[in-house]
């Protein structure tokens, strides 16, 4: 029997209605920017396994370093126990991090890194004898499959069945350079009626929304005002971060840092699950007491894991190379050419980039997961390239290693689908 077909007996894939869609393909090998399946099929990773794999795949940098520290150190619990490679993680991450972070706090995937943030922000104002039970976040955000980061999020396809158990969140629209006032008037409108506690957001891109890009003045009047009404401001960088923008953090654009940061995806480098939610060192304080229940009681078995905090700081290292920093500028200008060539094409709504952020939407009606987007996901397949439509966006978050060559495969598959839809 084939991959494929052995999955099939006893596997329940993530997003899948399995009745619709009983086929996966089954992908034996990955190298730099290319999938290889298991009939030889190869395929451009033109998302980087969901935003992940930055560095490319396999990366021997990062993991030469795993297979030198897995002969010392596999696990160990991270409860009363410490080792060297999350103390030399955190020495290196908080020299690139917002300058007000200053602690980490480990779990292992992006919607606990936001549970904690959110957490957080919550018992922040409890431990402070204060009781704020709301939280606000952007319309159409999505921040993961956990219940708290379920709550902040707005698209309802995820939700529905567990809507009736969520936290109270007030939602307020992205700012678009036109609606600033509005916005502010919005939120008056929510600190009169409401305690606020914190405001969970994604800076500058909303990426499940279809890379939906906003305002960073906008945001930043938004930040200001949370800081005048001591909401705690938590920024889910677990898509935006390491690179992705063009600055190694979206918040990096923004005046008014965030008090809470959550990070995952491309921290290993796609090599192995972890995630962290740093806070700045007044949010540490309030949970510093004699009092043991003030405490942060959140852990995860695999917290600050020595392989993935190797793979961690490894990631970071390629991160701040010229190397990697002249792919990304490289990137951002070649993505421009194509948005500029692209855009007038009667397909095509509108376009928008930033840093290596490039979307497109389509001038066609289209479900999120309806028959046309399975049409396209399986046109780009078939023509050698692994894109993934959000229902009528089209977005492409390649690896920072894709050359200028398979850049460009990937531009013209984009513009042959253009003539079947």
């Amino acid at each position: 029997m084939k991959l494929k077909d052995r999955d099939k007996i006893h596997l329940w894939h993530p997003l899948t209605q399995h009745k619709l869609h009983p086929e996966t393909i089954a992908i034996t090998k990955a190298k730099g920017c290319v999938l290889y399946d298991e009939d030889g099929n190869a395929y451009i990773d033109a998302i980087a396994s969901w935003y992940t794999c930055m560095y490319g795949h396999c990366n021997e940098y990062i993991t030469s370093r795993v297979v030198e520290q897995m002969q010392t150190l596999d696990q160990v619990v991270f409860s009363g126990f410490t080792h060297e490679p999350a103390i030399k993680l955190s020495e290196a991450f908080i020299k690139i991090l917002p300058e007000n972070q200053n602690k980490m706090f480990f779990s292992d995937n992006g919607s606990t890194s936001v549970e904690i943030g959110i957490k957080m922000a919550l018992q922040y104002h409890f431990n402070k004898s204060e009781k704020r039970t709301v939280l606000m976040a952007f319309e159409d955000g999505f921040h993961g499959d956990t219940f708290g980061a379920m709550s902040v999020s707005g698209l309802s396809v995820y939700n529905g069945p567990f809507e009736d158990f969520f936290l109270e969140v007030k939602r307020i629209p992205t700012p678009n350079g036109s609606n600033h006032n509005d916005i502010l008037n919005t939120l008056e409108s929510i600190v009169k009626t409401h305690k606020v506690a914190g405001f969970v957001y994604e800076p500058l891109v909303q990426g499940a929304a279809g890379m939906k890009m906003h305002d960073a003045e906008g945001l930043n009047d938004v930040l200001k005002f949370c800081k005048a009404y001591n909401i705690i401001t938590v920024a889910d960088e677990v898509m935006t971060g390491f690179g992705k923008t063009g600055k190694h953090f979206a918040s990096l654009y923004l005046e008014t840092k965030p008090d809470i940061i959550c990070l995952s995806k491309a921290l290993t480098g796609g090599l192995l699950p972890m995630a962290l939610t740093t806070c700045s060192q007044e949010i540490y304080d309030a949970f510093y007491s004699d009092d043991m229940s003030k405490g942060l009681f959140h852990g995860h078995t695999y917290s600050a894991n020595p392989l993935a905090c190797t793979a961690a700081l490894a990631s970071i290292e390629l991160l701040q190379t010229q190397d990697i920093q002249n792919n990304i500028m490289r990137i951002m200008r070649s993505h421009n050419i194509f948005g500029e060539r692209i855009k007038t094409h009667p397909k095509v709504k509108s376009t928008r980039q930033l840093g290596i952020i490039f979307a497109l939407d389509l001038n066609v009606e289209m479900e999120r997961y309806g028959n046309l987007r399975d049409k396209l996901f399986k046109f780009f397949m078939e023509h050698g390239v692994f894109l993934r439509p959000l229902g009528s966006t089209i977005y492409i978050q390649a690896p920072y290693v894709i050359t200028e060559k398979q850049l460009e495969k990937v531009y013209q598959v984009i513009e042959d689908v253009l003539e079947i839809i």
